[in-house]
């Protein structure tokens, strides 16, 4: 039986280094893309087509002060992906034994469908190739049973790969932790609106999430369920009534012929 594998994030744990970062950079070969500085320690603003991992510095004033609030932002692999609801192109995005979303590039058609049915904002298009791209969770390393680029780049320990039933454990285990230690409303981020994610995170404040770039209550987009459920089937039996419908007349009528005009008179 396969596993389900999940990436487990301790925001709490995070010190900014980026060496996520850079790993993800390496193995994937992707090309080095310089940003531009916005009055922030972040590499980039967001997350580019050649670009599928970004440390976030949120920051907030707490006590007079400024902390920041960092996070990984990338992929989150949902268990009910809604990337994957909105696609249209067959075979361009596989959910995996594993949990693994990934991107078929090949099979891509460049509609951009999956990017309205994120609701974490995360497929990026190419202008260049006209594909969309994101993070894979290094699914290459994990088929012959290597962690993560990133995971294994991290020096903290904030970053770890494992069974789910496990990573859920221990991503409790540590929020529990945080309480004990003063803060009452440390917790799991690990949204059902999307089934869960094979991406989790440990937040000191899990009562806000937002405060560290991540939506309190992510849904699959109501345009998306619609269109890929009910009206998907309304629009198939409407084209199956209208075959049907001209079958049963030709049954009934038979073929229209034209009549032949009369002969003009000389």
């Amino acid at each position: 039986m396969t596993q389900t594998v999940v990436k487990l994030i301790d925001t709490t744990l995070c010190i900014g280094c980026k060496a996520c970062e850079v790993a993800c950079q390496e193995w994937n070969d992707q090309e080095f893309t310089l940003g531009t500085f916005g009055g922030t320690y972040q590499t980039m603003p967001d997350l580019a087509p050649n670009f599928w991992n970004l440390i976030k510095f949120n920051e907030r004033e707490v006590d007079g002060g400024i902390s920041w609030l960092m996070s990984k932002y990338q992929c989150m692999h949902c268990a009910d992906p809604g990337c994957l609801r909105a696609c249209p192109a067959p075979g361009a995005i596989v959910q995996a034994k594993n949990g693994i979303v990934d991107f078929v590039s090949d099979n891509c058609i460049g509609c951009g469908y999956c990017i309205t049915g994120c609701p974490f904002d995360v497929p990026r298009l190419s202008p260049e190739s006209k594909k969309v791209y994101k993070c894979t969770l290094c699914s290459d390393r994990v088929a012959v049973g290597l962690e993560p680029a990133c995971i294994k780049s991290c020096p903290t320990n904030c970053l770890t790969f494992g069974e789910r039933t496990e990573m859920l454990r221990v991503a409790d285990q540590r929020a529990n932790v945080l309480k004990e230690d003063g803060h009452a409303q440390a917790g799991v981020y690990n949204p059902a609106g999307v089934g869960g994610t094979n991406v989790l995170y440990v937040l000191k404040d899990a009562s806000d999430p937002t405060a560290y770039g991540l939506p309190k209550d992510p849904t699959i987009p109501l345009s998306v369920i619609l269109w890929k459920g009910p009206i998907k089937w309304l629009g198939t039996f409407l084209f199956a009534g209208g075959i049907l419908g001209a079958f049963f007349h030709y049954l009934k009528f038979g073929p229209k012929h034209e009549e032949a005009p009369d002969d003009e008179p000389l």
